[in-house]
């Protein structure tokens, strides 16, 4: 199964990281896809190391060991993360209906591609759900599913896939949110105060462009439609891009930082209901994103 190619388009997103690209690459070349979308932004302006480093980052690209259509979307000026990435999205589903995304700095264990490729294609025409991760993030708390993965509202993307139709759904202004957000409809669908501060204040700052986020706006979408997003039982993608360099992921001592991944058993065992693990998302929102757990990071950072 790790040596097996794959027939599944996997899209890159790279930028200015050479070495994170070259790991991404690597493990990448281990599936072989036949299709290769490379997504790239472009230099900042006031940052001088940058050409030669997108430079060098994109000559990566052109030593691709296997056979393999490559196709490239690049910036010539940085356009920002929400940008870049949301465009490029969308040129990529103008051309194939399914993709892999991965970026530059989330390196997948091979057997995460062929999770993706045979869940794209058993969820294909179910637009219940829309989207599928590599990312398992309960840490050492035992899964309640005896299944290869269960379903949450959460489309975590350091490693994930997904099909045209659901990204069609993908609103780059968040056209709805002050609806959304008037109408008290948070409410009815987090049923906790606590999450909906948190998600108001957080949907607020990205409607604003306070935060420059695409990831967030693709949650926005999915909960829109009410839509479900496959985990896998075990991490399948270790985010090794924490740093200050980075853009959202600065915090190196971050429990998520650089996660141990697992191989995915197969055949898969799939459950035979679609319901949303309710005690699992809690326990995401609680160690993920709850304020609490987020002033104690800040703190962990000047700790000796």
């Amino acid at each position: 199964m790790l040596e097996k190619p794959i027939h599944t388009p996997v899209a890159l997103i790279i930028f200015n990281r050479p070495e994170l690209t070259q790991k991404a690459l690597e493990a990448i070349a281990l599936v072989q896809p036949p299709v290769l979308y490379v997504i790239a932004d472009g230099p900042r302006t006031g940052h001088p190391s940058d050409a030669a480093a997108c430079k060098q980052t994109r000559a990566l690209v052109d030593q691709i060991p296997w056979d393999c259509q490559v196709i490239k979307i690049y910036a010539d000026n940085n356009l920002g993360c929400r940008e870049r990435v949301s465009s490029g999205l969308d040129w990529v589903f103008n051309h194939t209906e399914t993709a892999i995304v991965l970026e530059d700095d989330c390196i997948a264990d091979p057997t995460f591609f062929h999770f993706c490729e045979q869940l794209l294609e058993r969820y294909r025409d179910d637009t219940r759900v829309m989207a599928i991760s590599g990312d398992n993030f309960q840490r050492s708390r035992q899964p309640r599913t005896p299944y290869s993965y269960y379903f949450s509202r959460y489309p975590h993307c350091w490693g994930w896939a997904t099909w045209r139709r659901a990204w069609q759904c993908y609103d780059n202004t968040m056209a709805l949110w002050p609806n959304i957000r008037d109408g008290c409809w948070l409410y009815d669908l987090l049923e906790s105060r606590f999450e909906v501060a948190y998600w108001r204040r957080v949907f607020q700052k990205v409607y604003d462009n306070q935060i420059n986020s695409w990831a967030f706006r693709w949650t926005f979408a999915c909960w829109l439609h009410s839509g479900l997003a496959i985990l896998p039982r075990v991490n399948l993608v270790s985010n090794i891009g924490f740093s200050s360099y980075s853009t959202h992921t600065r915090n190196r001592s971050s429990p998520f930082a650089a996660l141990p991944v697992a191989a995915m058993p197969f055949p898969l065992k799939h459950p035979p209901f679609m319901i949303r693990d309710v005690q699992a998302d809690r326990f995401t929102y609680q160690t993920m994103y709850s304020p609490l757990v987020r002033a104690r990071a800040k703190l962990r950072q000047w700790l000796p």
